[in-house]
């Protein structure tokens, strides 16, 4: 894969995501108690051995910059390895990037100099598991100028992405971005195929094409005009995407894995987590005993930055005045540092340094960075950000009509409470 430069796009506003993404862009909120959004696709490339690899931010860059900075510089120069983080320079002119594809011509000078074979544009705000070497190889074995990949989803949602029509041979004949009615597969009116935001070009005909024209967006300009004249392909992900070392390995030595080391659940799994209650199911696919998205497979590794933080504690078993005081976590993730007091956590995501205190409640919620929730509270469906500190006796998510008069409630009635809300004297923030 050394004739592959990586593009991940992570300058995406995320105004959906807000409060979350206030101070933050997209590719760096917090997921899974210790990653970034950004390490799903950068785990990916390494995964598929690619290892050079641009990232063009763009707003509120300075956590995602700190965060690639201190986890990711794992590059070998000498071996002509790479990842560099292109802030916009405006080299091409004073606007700001307009569209996705904006972004690359503005930064062509970076593509130019290296003379690659092919170009991999993803997104830096999915969660999935993929092989970019079989996509790759799918890509050759057709003969395609560019490559997409597509996912079966519901009609209803159809709206909120590209979608194609493909003919019996996987050629993509049409392709409307976020259309207001999106045309059903052939067989099945309730499905359509969405595109995930992951393309491969050839790199010649995407210099051209960005040399050529003012098309400021992939999905939205190229995709549709390419469709004409060259050959578009579509590759099924649900279909196409296994893990192929995983079936090699086990078929070299004849054993069977474990359940927690398998990949072939998740390899199918993809979720665009751009609103907050798709952010939320996101964590909670993570907790269940047999995870829908799997963090401790070791054939498929998630990488990230890991703080230098103490393990998580568990404290207290004891009976006081009838009432059982147990530190205890169920179906959850509990990030280092984490000290769980007297409290039950279940179901849920703790990133690192939460102090849950005595008979306290948490569940299906998720907590970020350096919050303290205060004794007696009961907490459900409910995502904190950081530097929060709960007060004693403090109800969240049961009673969405009397959180919605302080905290932004979303459509599935999961409350979000902002970054540092409640301070640590107890009183709440301003909203």
């Amino acid at each position: 894969m050394q004739d592959v430069i990586t593009i991940i796009m992570a300058g995406g506003r995320g105004q959906r995501l807000l409060p979350l993404t206030e101070d933050r862009a997209k590719p760096a909120v917090p997921f899974g108690g210790i990653y970034r959004l950004i390490d799903i696709p950068l785990s990916n490339c390494i995964n598929s051995q690619l290892y050079k690899i641009l990232v063009f931010p763009q707003y509120k860059s300075q956590s995602l910059v700190e965060h690639l900075d201190r986890g990711w510089n794992i590059f070998s120069s000498a071996l002509g390895h790479y990842l560099r983080i292109v802030a916009p320079q405006q080299r091409v002119s004073s606007d700001w990037y307009k569209g996705t594809a904006d972004c690359v011509r503005q930064n062509l000078y970076l593509i130019e100099r290296e003379r690659s074979k092919y170009i991999l544009i993803l997104s830096g705000d999915h969660v999935y598991k993929m092989d970019y070497r079989q996509f790759r190889h799918n890509h050759e074995e057709l003969g395609a100028d560019v490559s997409v990949v597509l996912l079966e989803v519901d009609r209803a949602l159809g709206s909120e992405f590209g979608i194609a029509e493909v003919d019996e041979s996987f050629r993509i004949r049409g392709f409307e971005e976020k259309p207001a009615d999106p045309k059903p597969i052939p067989d099945d009116p309730d499905q359509c195929l969405a595109s995930m935001g992951i393309y491969l070009f050839r790199t010649e005909l995407l210099l051209d094409l960005l040399h050529s024209t003012d098309y400021d967006d992939f999905g939205r300009d190229i995709i549709p005009r390419l469709i004409q004249n060259h050959k578009v392909v579509a590759y099924p992900y649900r279909r196409n995407n296994r893990i192929r070392d995983y079936v090699q390995q086990i078929a070299a030595d004849g054993s069977r894995r474990s359940v927690m080391e398998e990949p072939t659940r998740d390899s199918t799994y993809w979720r665009d987590v751009g609103t907050l209650d798709a952010y939320w199911n996101a964590n909670m696919d993570l907790t269940g005993v047999v995870p829908f998205f799997n963090l401790y497979g070791k054939i498929w590794p998630i990488r990230t930055f890991q703080q230098q933080n103490p393990p998580a504690k568990f404290v207290f078993d004891r009976r006081e005045n009838g009432v059982h005081r147990l530190g205890t976590a169920i179906d959850s993730i509990v990030a280092h540092g984490c000290i769980i007091s007297g409290g039950l956590v279940r179901s849920s995501v703790l990133s690192y340094n939460v102090v849950v205190r005595s008979y306290s409640e948490v569940h299906e919620s998720v907590i970020l960075d350096n919050v303290e929730i205060g004794r007696h509270c009961r907490i459900k469906k409910a995502i904190i950000d950081k530097n929060n500190v709960i007060p004693a006796g403090t109800e969240l998510g049961l009673n969405p009509r009397e959180d919605s008069k302080r905290f932004h409630v979303t459509p599935r009635g999961i409350v979000v409470v902002p970054k540092g809300f409640f301070t640590p004297s107890g009183a709440g923030a301003t909203p």
